[in-house]
């Protein structure tokens, strides 16, 4: 027996990997990296918490685990966002 040949994915937002410097995500057909330096609110999540993410609108990423709400456009452009975690 042969399995089928899979389709396309039908998520919009995947946390691709976790390394210990950050995580990638896939969104909408568009990778990111989030470093633990800019987006210090992962550095001690757990991978569940980190990987239950839902993207709400268009361009809302929220992570109801970590009560953590991120734009994309925050992360494509940060220079236009400068306050930043410190």
């Amino acid at each position: 027996m042969k399995s089928s040949v899979l389709g396309r994915s039908t998520s919009q937002i995947e946390v691709q990997n976790v390394s210990s410097s950050g995580l990638w995500l896939f969104v909408r057909g568009q990778e990111f990296y989030l470093s633990f330096t800019d987006y210090p609110w992962f550095k001690d999540a757990t991978i569940s918490s980190i990987q239950n993410v839902k993207l709400l609108k268009p361009s809302h990423l929220h992570w109801p685990d970590l009560d953590v709400d991120l734009e994309l456009e925050s992360i494509q452009h940060p220079e236009y966002y400068p306050l930043t975690y410190k």
